[in-house]
């Protein structure tokens, strides 16, 4: 998710502090993702002494240090705020609990959200699945950040969708979209935020070495990967590939240069796994999922679903 700047090991680098360090590694056991062992615990903690470092990997491990732990897991915690946010006003009518969204930095309300009038039985069960999927990542993150968490950022999902949707040619310049209108517009909505979920956390996996913490970051990739899997498929069998190709290639223009994000057709085919010519689905960086959401190709601390801009250190996007 946060590129090549990811921590590669959870347990080697502190929080902001000492104490948030304890705190996080005690928060981070209790909620599942264990201890390595005594030994290894204190070998991650250990300094590495230069000598035994060679030049390249000197410049890596700087590379890494420069961002703690706390800084990584509160910029997903961003992401995963803005998920919970707008599935959670979608399937209930309401965002999060207030005790959910306290912490450092400016708490900011939400602008937008409001209950979709599902007609389907099974794209309401698919939204309440997601909804309760993405509001324990969100009480998953803050357990284990203790009082290093960030605060949820303002958080606009409502005039950020119109935006997005008149970049991506779904409506004119003078158009609104609502995404709580109805189904199609809740999915084409959510086709959004899946995809990119998906290519956050797989461009992290590299780059953890610790196997506790590689397991973790694996089971939420595998859950982000279900998500967008089923609303793209669902997506396809209500013929709703243009608007999602349409979407795709907006995003396509926001992260960068590469020509990687994929629509759910191709060639006329369905296109519900977007992977290489390997069967391997592709990465984004941070700075990158930040030009997405913050809806510009432009280096930027702010704009989109977050018009103050994200919480913690990790809050510029690419140029």
């Amino acid at each position: 998710m946060f590129g090549k700047t990811f921590v590669r090991d959870l347990i080697s680098r502190s929080a902001e502090s000492g104490p948030d360090r304890r705190k996080f590694l005690a928060a981070a056991g209790a909620a599942g993702l264990g201890l390595v062992g005594t030994g290894a615990l204190a070998t991650a903690l250990a300094p590495t002494a230069n000598a035994a470092i060679a030049p390249a990997a000197k410049k890596e491990a700087a590379s890494a240090a420069a961002i703690s732990d706390s800084a990584i897991l509160n910029f997903a915690l961003n992401l995963e705020y803005l998920e919970a946010e707008f599935y959670s006003y979608a399937v209930h009518g309401y965002g999060l609990a207030d005790s959910l969204t306290t912490g450092t930095g400016a708490r900011g309300g939400v602008t937008g959200g409001r209950a979709v009038p599902f007609l389907s039985r099974t794209v309401r069960q698919f939204a309440q699945e997601i909804a309760g999927d993405e509001l324990a990542h969100v009480k998953f993150l803050r357990t284990a950040l203790g009082g290093a968490a960030v605060s949820r950022p303002a958080i606009d999902i409502k005039n950020s969708f119109t935006a997005a949707a008149r970049a991506a040619g779904l409506i004119g310049s003078h158009q609104t979209f609502d995404p709580y209108q109805n189904e199609n517009n809740f999915l084409l909505a959510a086709f959004i935020f899946e995809d990119v979920g998906v290519t956050a956390y797989k461009g992290a996996a590299p780059l953890v070495s610790n196997k506790t913490y590689l397991e973790a970051a694996a089971g939420i990739l595998a859950v982000e990967a279900y998500h967008a899997a089923t609303i793209r498929s669902t997506l396809f069998q209500r013929d709703l590939c243009s608007a999602a190709n349409k979407i795709s290639d907006a995003r396509d223009s926001l992260d960068g240069s590469t020509d990687d994000d994929q629509g759910i057709t191709a060639k006329g085919n369905a296109n519900i796994v977007p992977t290489d010519s390997n069967g391997v689905a592709y990465s984004r960086s941070a700075d990158r999922v930040l030009n997405v959401v913050y809806l510009t190709p432009k280096t930027a601390t702010a704009g989109g679903f977050f018009p103050n801009g994200v919480n913690g250190a990790i809050n510029t996007s690419g140029g």
